[in-house]
């Protein structure tokens, strides 16, 4: 039985991948009265009188909303919110199981930005935390900025900053292992929509050199015709030496490529025109190009999306400590300098005499890694005076 059946058939029998689970057994007259009525009297009087006692006598302080509009549904695009629940319920049980952090699937039947902003705006009171997914570019970028503006809760795009954060970290130990100097270097991402904007903009923060954006049409230069808002934001920090042509000119003499694109874009000819390249193909199921062609062109580390090659980069291994740090110390927001925070602990968790071309991020499966990264992210909050605790 391949894979595909074997899915179908589990979801087919969990009937669902979370359910929920009463935090205390309810047996006794006692436990009702606590549990409900009269007693749950007691609690809404004292959140009534102190809004934060909200976060502290319910489980508001530990559970993210996980909402999407199904429009950018992983490789699938817009298959609509029905359609989008197994994925929502699959990252739910991530949060849970590598975060403890609850979770629950929000699919919204809507596509206008105005009606999700007010839907999950109102809804924003019942979490701690508002983790967005798979809604499509460009709009996800209003979308969370409006959120953000109005929610007094961090709202974090996980298609956006949890791809940019762990993309971050594999290109700091992919530095470390080829002797790169992050200033000097020329990154091409190829993909400009949430997640390669997103990415661009984090390892220029972090220092990185050059950065080149391409999409379907080549070289993204500022002043082009044609790019939406987020691109014209990223063309105008990006590609300094203001090239113009193809993924195939952009890649010459670069150091690295992420592609957050579609399969079988890239070629061994194109990589053996790069220095010593760094390649994270991360389109799935997949990618850009297979790991075998990337070493065949003279790669010099390979990273992809999928479990079945060395170097997973997988965003398991960053939301759910991003958000169990920021719910810990009950953070206003996930900042910048929150996010270079997790990338750089991350990173730090593959010591020197581990790290090699094979071995540049943690085991995804590793579940030691969330508090790691909330460690750093809570740090960080309390450093730039955004948490609350």
């Amino acid at each position: 039985m391949d894979l595909k059946q074997q899915a179908l058939e589990l979801h087919q029998q969990l009937r669902g991948k979370i359910e929920v689970v009463a935090r205390k057994p309810i047996e006794t007259r006692e436990d009702l009265s606590l549990m409900y009525t009269p007693g749950v009297a007691e609690p809404c009087l004292a959140i009534q009188k102190d809004y934060d006692a909200s976060f502290r006598l319910t489980r508001r302080g530990n559970l993210v909303a996980v909402v999407t509009d199904g429009s950018a549904v992983q490789g699938l695009g817009d298959i609509g919110p029905a359609a989008a629940m197994p994925v929502m319920e699959g990252k739910c049980a991530l949060f849970k199981e590598f975060g403890g952090v609850d979770a629950f699937p929000i699919c919204v039947d809507t596509q206008d930005v105005d009606q999700l902003v007010e839907t999950i705006y109102l809804i924003s009171k019942s979490f701690g935390g508002i983790n967005l997914e798979d809604i499509a570019a460009p709009r996800c970028f209003e979308v969370e900025r409006r959120l953000k503006e109005r929610c007094d809760i961090p709202v974090f795009h996980d298609d956006q900053h949890g791809t940019a954060i762990v993309v971050a970290s594999a290109m700091l130990n992919a530095a470390r292992v080829t002797g790169k100097i992050a200033s000097e270097m020329k990154i091409v991402i190829n993909g400009a929509g949430a997640a390669g904007i997103a990415i661009g903009k984090l390892l220029l923060s972090m220092g990185f050199g050059n950065v080149v954006m391409c999409d379907i049409n080549g070289i993204i230069c500022a002043g082009d015709q044609g790019l939406n808002p987020g691109q014209e934001e990223i063309a105008r920090i990006t590609n300094t030496n203001r090239e113009h042509g193809s993924l195939a000119d952009a890649l010459k003499s670069a150091d690295a490529f992420v592609g957050v694109s579609r399969p079988n874009l890239v070629t061994a000819e194109m990589v053996s025109t790069m220095k010593d390249g760094i390649v994270f193909a991360m389109a799935n199921p997949t990618p850009e190009i297979m790991p075998d062609e990337a070493k065949r062109g003279g790669a010099a580390v390979v990273g992809t999306g999928r479990s079945d090659f060395p170097n997973q980069i997988n965003n398991v291994l960053v939301f759910p400590g991003v958000f169990k740090g920021a719910l810990t110390v009950r953070a206003r927001e996930i900042t910048e300098e929150m996010k270079v925070a997790a990338a750089k602990a991350l990173a730090a968790l593959v010591p020197d005499n581990r790290l090699n071309p094979a071995y540049i991020l943690p085991s995804p499966l590793d579940k030691s890694v969330s508090a790691t990264v909330a460690q750093a992210v809570a740090a960080t909050a309390h450093a730039q005076g955004v948490a609350r605790l």
